[in-house]
């Protein structure tokens, strides 16, 4: 136990100075290409900080853990809402562009609604998931699904490398740093948010099997919150740099990188079965991503008030999962 707790914060260091490091090179880097901050946080830092979730979910598929692969990255997407931009918004107000939310917030919403559907539409349309046990298998993520899952990311990646290129940001401030200092800032960084992402998860996970925590609610809660932490981390030290376009970029971006490519890898490799429980996490995060659109439409931005409730939110959805 104690060597776990020491590991743990080893992790939490790694973590924190990773993210640190992450945001300044990549910031550096987007203003030397003249690459909007929102276009690099949707794509680079995205990608980096949600490099613990590829690895815990496909290591989790390989070893036909699909609860673990499932609920961990619809747990990760409801925290990188709630809790990551509703902790960012308390230092400060985060705004929203009419693209962001029309191209990307809509995207994630529509890829959520599209593996909820096409896995498990028909016991929904029926009511059969409702009726079930929340253990009970009510639909499978199809390797057919996963691959189609791929194939949008990746055309989703083309048009924001493409659009980055044809609209280069006007940016009156330099780096502060050489391109190969960015480089090397951002590749150890990023080696230590993953590093420091797998020793919060290994560690936090054996602390929680100590107390008898059952694998499904781990997944959804341990494991979810574990590999989040870079999305937490690095976002609320963009907010807190100034690069709050960049925090927004890199949640928005995390959750569309979770729901496509790491849940289409993980059926592709095994096929998912889900269960009535994650169906109705997987409509949770419809509604979380909606009232997230809400606040954002709302002033083009998601103030201080709005990042409370959000937090609240997710506290009362973590006391209903652990109860349930």
């Amino acid at each position: 136990m104690i060597v776990s707790i020491i590991v743990l914060a080893a992790g939490f260091f790694a973590l924190i100075k990773g993210a640190d490091w992450f945001v300044e090179g990549s910031a550096d880097f987007a203003r030397f290409l003249h690459i909007p901050s929102l276009i690099i946080g949707l794509t680079i830092v995205a990608m980096g900080t949600s490099a613990p979730e590829l690895a815990v979910s496909t290591s989790a598929a390989l070893k036909g853990s699909n609860e673990i692969a499932l609920s961990n990255v619809v747990g990760s997407n409801i925290f990188n809402l709630l809790v990551v931009l509703g902790a960012c918004a308390l230092f400060t107000p985060l705004p929203v562009d009419r693209i962001t939310i029309r191209r990307d917030c809509s995207l994630s919403f529509a890829v959520t609604s599209f593996i909820l559907l096409s896995a498990c539409g028909k016991s929904i349309l029926s009511g059969k998931w409702a009726g079930s046990g929340m253990s009970s298998k009510v639909g499978m993520v199809s390797r057919w699904i996963g691959a189609l899952a791929i194939l949008i990311f990746l055309s989703y990646m083309i048009v924001l490398v493409f659009q980055a290129f044809r609209h280069p940001e006007e940016n009156d401030s330099a780096p502060s740093r050489p391109l190969w200092k960015c480089m090397v800032l951002i590749l150890v960084g990023i080696l230590m948010i993953i590093a420091g992402g797998q020793m919060v998860v290994e560690s936090a996970r054996s602390i929680a099997s100590a107390f008898g925590v059952s694998e499904t609610l781990i997944g959804l809660t341990i494991v979810a919150v574990g590999t989040s932490l870079p999305e937490l981390v690095t976002s609320v030290v963009a907010a807190r740099k100034g690069e709050a376009s960049l925090a927004v970029g890199n949640v928005i971006g995390s959750n569309i990188f979770n729901i496509l490519l790491i849940l289409g890898v993980s059926s592709v490799i095994h096929p998912i079965g889900i269960n009535a429980a994650s169906v109705f996490d997987l409509i949770i995060l419809l509604l979380v991503t909606a009232l997230t659109m809400f606040f954002a439409i709302t002033e083009r931005s998601i103030n201080r008030k709005e990042g409370v409730i959000m937090l609240l939110f997710y506290v009362s959805y973590m006391i209903f999962a652990g109860t349930r």
